[in-house]
């Protein structure tokens, strides 16, 4: 018997390869191909939407926008055409969620250094106290980089529309004040046609991961 296998080793050693490139292929073709969803306001909870985008099934895009940074640079659309960007809301006095949420931005920071197709954006809920000074001493402190990363702040009104009626991703606060907001932890993946893509838990060292790698995902197949 061992004579035989000596004989025809090489054979053998072929069928083995061969089997291993079948089976590899057959694995490749049956895996799931990964795809990230697009999401309307009709998709989200409703508590972050606005009511009167509720009903919307298809071709949710971000609206245009105006605000100011750390630097008191006026930022737009503009800024971010063609770019894939992610987005949150936040206050630099929140003591909660924000401290992690900052910390978990930071490193999706560091991840897309080298990455010119990416930024962030991060929206104060509260304009009336985070002034450009605020802003940009904030920024200091938790290492944010100008080219990165816009921390904006501008009229209340407009912050309130970005975050419900665009990126579906912002709580009422008080019924009696009007736009009064509760923001969440979400994080909110923004691709390069300014479609909404994913929400991930800005808290959550697992889902910031994903994202990271849902941003490279974007970046190689949009």
């Amino acid at each position: 018997m061992l004579s035989f296998f000596k004989k025809y080793k090489l054979f053998f050693l072929g069928l083995f390869i061969f089997s291993a490139i079948v089976i590899s292929l057959f694995y490749t073709a049956l895996k799931p191909k990964k795809n990230l969803p697009i999401y309307n306001p009709s998709d989200v909870n409703p508590e972050l939407v606005d009511s009167t985008v509720q009903y919307i099934s298809k071709y949710h895009t971000i609206s245009d926008f105006k605000f100011t940074n750390q630097n008191g640079k006026i930022i737009t659309q503009k800024d971010y055409e063609g770019k894939i960007y992610v987005a949150d809301f936040f206050f630099t006095t929140c003591q909660s969620i924000c401290p992690k949420m900052t910390a978990n931005m930071v490193d999706v920071q560091k991840s897309i250094l080298n990455n010119p197709k990416v930024m962030l954006l991060s929206h104060t809920v509260m304009p009336d106290v985070d002034s450009v000074s605020v802003l940009k001493k904030y920024a200091v402190e938790k290492g944010v980089i100008d080219d990165k990363w816009n921390l904006v702040t501008g009229d209340k009104k407009d912050i309130y529309s970005m975050a419900r009626k665009s990126y579906l991703a912002v709580k009422l606060g008080k019924p009696d004040e009007l736009y009064d907001m509760v923001h969440t932890e979400n994080f909110v993946l923004v691709d390069s046609k300014r479609r909404v893509r994913g929400f991930y838990d800005g808290t959550n060292p697992d889902e910031v991961k994903k994202l990271i790698e849902d941003i490279q995902w974007l970046t190689v197949n949009e």
